[in-house]
């Protein structure tokens, strides 16, 4: 066996992101691979589940494991990378605070299977059949991993080392994560590592002037102007609310920031914080002489060009969110 440290790479609920971001590398892979032997890897290698196994416990230096925790089949593996690993790393978006498939949780398993598999007017299904965790045919039993009741993230069900955020991590990001787990001078344990401690704000070139804003425009209405604060423009952008790392990609290609990595430092709710900036930006008009009702309506008006508040807000933190649960449990 090589004398090279061991990488492992997992994903659980997530879209392959993460695994594209890290062949995006490029000749970089070269110089990761000198460093370390990737030993666990479904997407890249046909790795299986008992090789990892036969692994002795702790003797994978890192694992980075993206994803969130949908399935009882995450959970396992959570647990059993956890116990492999010596360095279990939250990779991207959906580990750190459960992503996309973490708005689910708004609703039931109950109901999201129904909306999935009966009430899509994209699908044909005259029978209204759900898929079954277990099914008997002629040659056995067919197996499906049962979904959780609720999508976690990844430091709820275990404990994790560090965590990295983004959909997906930037390139330049993983590199800077892998020379710091490799250079043995570690930050503190449960730190946020690889990206920036301010705003995407912070990072974005566009002009900022005073924000005031009357009402929300979608991406579709109109043309932003290239060098102007998307959100003074109307334009829903959680850059103001959103750790700084990415290098402001979306804002420079003139699309607003979503918010993929998650809540800078300091904050523990990435929603709440942009409702906080939303307040004291709103441009209702002059209330000196109206009534309490008639600004409530004002507000109200206001609001309503919000086209969806949880997934605006709550894009990529609703599992480690208030709402969601808090971090690490």
């Amino acid at each position: 066996m090589s004398e090279k440290p061991k990488l492992a790479v997992y994903w659980g609920a997530s879209c392959g992101g993460c695994e594209i971001a890290l062949l995006d590398l490029h000749e970089k892979l070269l110089d990761l691979d000198a460093a370390m032997d990737f030993v666990f890897c479904p997407c890249l290698l046909d790795s299986k589940k008992k090789d990892l196994e036969a692994f002795s416990d702790g003797s994978i230096a890192v694992t980075l494991f993206n994803g969130a925790l949908r399935t009882e089949e995450n959970v396992e593996m959570a647990h059993l990378l956890r116990r492999k690993s010596k360095l279990l790393v939250a990779f991207g978006s959906c580990a750190t605070g459960g992503g996309v498939p973490a708005l689910a949780n708004f609703t039931s398993r109950e109901a999201l299977l129904t909306t999935i598999y009966r009430d899509n007017p994209s699908v044909d299904n005259p029978q209204g059949i759900i898929p079954q965790y277990s099914t008997a045919v002629a040659e056995g039993m067919l197996l499906l991993t049962p979904l959780l009741a609720r999508v976690k993230h990844l430091a709820r069900e275990v404990a994790v080392d560090y965590f990295v955020p983004g959909c997906p991590p930037e390139p330049h990001q993983i590199w800077r994560v892998i020379e710091t787990l490799l250079s043995g001078e570690l930050p503190s344990a449960g730190s946020t590592i690889g990206c920036g401690e301010l705003t995407v704000c912070d990072e974005c070139q566009r002009t900022k002037e005073e924000k005031r804003i009357t009402a929300f425009r979608r991406n579709y209405e109109f043309y932003p102007e290239p060098t102007v604060c998307l959100l003074e423009q109307g334009l829903l952008c959680m850059g103001i609310a959103t750790r700084s790392g990415c290098g402001a990609p979306c804002t420079t290609a003139n699309m607003p920031c979503t918010g993929c990595y998650g809540a800078p430092d300091g904050e523990d709710d990435q929603g709440a914080k942009m409702v906080a900036a939303l307040g004291s930006v709103m441009d209702i008009g002059d209330t000196a002489h109206l009534s309490e009702d008639a600004i409530a309506e004002k507000v109200a008006a206001f609001l309503e060009s919000i086209p969806d508040y949880a997934g605006q807000f709550y894009k990529y933190t609703l599992a480690r969110s208030l709402l969601g649960g808090r971090a690490g449990r």
